[in-house]
């Protein structure tokens, strides 16, 4: 993932980043994974035809639209809690399903959101099975549940059976820890690009942070698309 470009004033960025999870106060996690920010880096280990399907998986749109919307979300932080109940579906109805835009998810665990990682594992296992974009919503849509809690393997099972996965697939893929290097390699990709909190969006040559209004995000996305080109006739 390049290098991006902020295209944003000072005062704005701060005022933003008092809607968005701050990764500046990560601490490390209790299980020993790296938090955000750790100097170690990691690769997706793209070889594994089942980590390969979880990455495809998590993508969604027309494959000729030539706009990307890159999400770096937690799935435990409140503010892309906040964005996904305000503003996701509409851009799923209104770029996505159009086939103006692709959008991607990247993970982008802080260290103070002790589930982050477990349930960015539960996601991923089910994109494997083609299931990633039920599983994120059902995540997000029952993270006051769950986000406290000191083992949420319960609450991870009970939604890869809500979303019809083949569970003992999924099982295995979760508890033998088989998408952690995705994750990791998400974390340290939007790391490079200039993410530093939760939501951000990358979309064309702007990188926006926080949980900012669908109406906020339109301008830029327009711009994008404008910049791209539509997508090519078929």
């Amino acid at each position: 993932m390049p290098k991006q470009q902020v295209n944003f004033g000072a005062a704005l960025f701060a005022v933003i980043l008092l809607t968005a999870c701050n990764a500046a106060n990560s601490t490390p996690r209790a299980d020993g994974a790296p938090a955000q920010g750790a100097t170690k880096t990691t690769t997706a280990g793209t070889n594994d035809p089942l980590v390969a399907a979880a990455d495809k998986g998590r993508i969604a749109g027309d494959s000729t639209a030539r706009t990307w919307v890159i999400i770096a979300s937690d799935f435990q932080c409140p503010f892309c809690r906040a964005w996904h109940s305000e503003s996701y579906q509409k851009l799923i109805d209104q770029y996505v399903r159009t086939g103006k835009v692709r959008v991607a998810y990247i993970n982008f665990p802080l260290g103070q959101h002790e589930n982050a990682v477990p349930a960015a594992q539960g996601a991923l296992c089910a994109s494997a099975q083609n299931k990633f974009w039920q599983y994120h919503d059902a995540l997000f849509e029952s993270q006051v549940t769950w986000s406290k809690l000191p083992d949420m393997k319960p609450v991870l099972d009970s939604i890869a059976r809500a979303v019809n996965v083949n569970f003992t697939e999924w099982n295995s893929c979760v508890t033998g820890d088989k998408t952690l290097s995705l994750i990791f390699a998400d974390r340290d990709r939007a790391a490079a690009a200039g993410v530093q909190s939760t939501p951000t969006f990358i979309i064309g040559k702007y990188v926006i942070a926080g949980a900012v209004a669908f109406d906020e995000l339109k301008p830029r996305i327009d711009s994008a698309i404008a910049a791209t080109g539509s997508a090519p006739a078929r």
